[in-house]
């Protein structure tokens, strides 16, 4: 990194507060051309409300935001990417009627569509190749998975005359070869004289990407550093501000000869095939793949969301034809989607109503009514259990920051008291701290007697959880390994198709 002597952005001195509530504390950061700055922290440290100030969205309570050393006061996020500030958030923001061309030049193009149809796409198709991802430029927005989504957030900021980018989490939905093609982007931008803000929970890309690490906690700036001077531990002391021990290292669950779930060569036509498994109590299968190996659409078809076409599943020794998410749940089956905004979670519900909604029959009066107390009383125990960062349960979900309101999810399933739970993606957007508490829950549902099925991009992740480690490529499954036997570098020859097929009964 060419460090310049004067910051293209700067903040100094920036309090932020909502009501009584005070998300930033006399925050100071500098961002130079040419430098991958990563900012670290729990959720609900400040790293959102940060953002927001920076584009434009927040003005600061106290302090200013500069820009190439000069004062402003932002009017909004157009005037920021007027001056060539630009952020990419966590949730993709796409529209989704629009196809893939369209969103990338949404915010830029300013002639009719239609009319520059063969720009459009030449100048798309160069920015996606770019950013390498294999895109279908026509496809509409709303066909698209959550990490295409992101892909074409990722071309729609490359598109803009970018001064400063800010990468908010930007690989949370891709899987490791997707995200170190990203991350490769990111340096490459950085090269050309681009400040890259890099905000991410995945510390090993922190150490990958990043030539200075800002750690912030409880709104309040902790320490500002180069990467080289750092270490993990130290990272994640002062993150969290305690010790957290253990982190990502594989604990092996005590699974009992008792198959809870028994999947036969179940298929759905032109998704996937011919996929086969065993599931025991008190044991955790990862799935691990790349994005477009269909692991989310067998997790669909076991919950009953898109059913299979052909093969069997038998739970607890009884063969079901599971057509319904409600036939799912009444047999004690749990599914936590990776999509907790279309899947998961009523967004402008409070946290209460959302962890009642699996179960809200336990919740009503013989006479049909909600009966709010008792609601309350859950979703206060399950904040505190699952340390969820809420000053009151009839918060809206929608105000959270998004580990929040994973954990809010997990509560909502939790709270059902399944026998088997199904994660997708179970710690996406979550921080360091709060990972090893939901990795400590996993494990402690499987240890009462449960079942859990665990599908991550993350690879540490799935080493750290699986007992064995079930790979798909493509719809079709390369190899399931015991965890004993199981490597970054086997689970990535399988799921790319370079690695012997190593398939198993069981």
């Amino acid at each position: 990194m060419a460090q310049q002597l004067r910051p293209v952005l700067a903040l100094r001195g920036v309090s932020k507060r909502f009501g009584q509530t005070a998300a930033l504390t006399d925050m100071s950061l500098e961002l130079y051309p040419g430098e991958v700055h990563a900012i670290v922290g729990e959720n609900g440290a400040g790293k959102s409300t940060m953002i927001k100030i920076m584009t434009g969205i927040h003005a600061p309570s106290e302090g200013h935001v500069e820009i190439d050393g000069e004062r402003v006061a932002l009017a909004g996020p157009h005037e920021a990417r007027e001056r060539g500030v630009t952020a990419m958030y966590q949730e993709p923001m796409v529209f989704p009627d629009l196809d893939v061309a369209e969103n990338i030049f949404i915010s830029s193009t300013r002639e009719g569509l239609v009319q520059r149809r063969k720009t459009l796409l030449r100048k798309a198709a160069a920015l996606v190749e770019r950013i390498g991802m294999d895109l279908d430029l026509d496809r509409l927005a709303s066909q698209l998975t959550l990490a295409e989504q992101q892909a074409v957030e990722i071309a729609r900021a490359l598109s803009q005359d970018v001064r400063v980018l800010i990468m908010d989490e930007p690989t949370a939905a891709l899987s490791a070869h997707e995200a170190e093609q990203l991350r490769r982007v990111a340096k490459a931008l950085a090269g050309e004289g681009v400040a890259v803000v890099y905000i991410s929970h995945r510390l090993e890309e922190i150490f990958e990407i990043a030539d200075r690490v800002t750690v912030i906690r409880d709104g309040a700036h902790i320490s500002t550093r180069p990467i080289a001077e750092t270490t993990r531990d130290t990272m994640i002391a002062e993150m969290v501000g305690r010790e957290v021990t253990h982190f990502f290292e594989h604990v092996p669950s005590k699974a009992r000869p008792e198959a809870m779930l028994e999947v036969t060569g179940l298929t759905r036509e032109g998704v996937f095939e011919d996929v086969s498994f065993t599931l025991q109590r008190g044991e955790i299968l990862a799935m691990a793949g790349l994005i477009g190996a269909r692991r989310t659409d067998v997790a669909l078809a076991l919950f009953g969301i898109l059913p299979a076409t052909s093969g069997e599943i038998a739970y607890k020794g009884e063969r079901l034809a599971i057509t319904a998410p409600r036939e799912a749940i009444a047999r004690g089956i749990a599914y936590v989607s990776e999509d907790r905004r279309k899947l998961g979670l009523a967004m402008p519900m409070a946290i209460s109503a959302n962890i009642s909604l699996a179960t809200l029959g336990e919740f009503l009066s013989p006479a049909g009514l909600l009966r709010r107390r008792r609601e309350r009383e859950v979703a206060r125990a399950y904040r505190e259990r699952l340390n969820i960062r809420a000053a009151d349960v009839e918060m809206p979900v929608e105000d959270l920051s998004g580990g929040n309101q994973q954990k809010v999810m997990l509560a909502k399933w939790l709270n059902l008291k399944p026998d088997l739970l199904i994660f997708d993606e179970p710690t996406r957007g979550i921080d360091v701290g709060a990972k090893a508490e939901v990795h400590a829950l996993i494990r402690d549902f499987v240890a009462e007697g449960g079942a859990a099925l665990v599908i991550s991009s993350d690879l540490p992740e799935v080493l750290a959880m699986g007992d064995r480690i079930l790979v798909m490529r493509e719809g079709r499954v390369m190899g399931i390994l015991d965890n004993a036997q199981a490597s970054q570098t086997r689970i990535m020859a399988l799921a790319t198709g370079q690695g012997e097929h190593e398939g198993q009964a069981a």
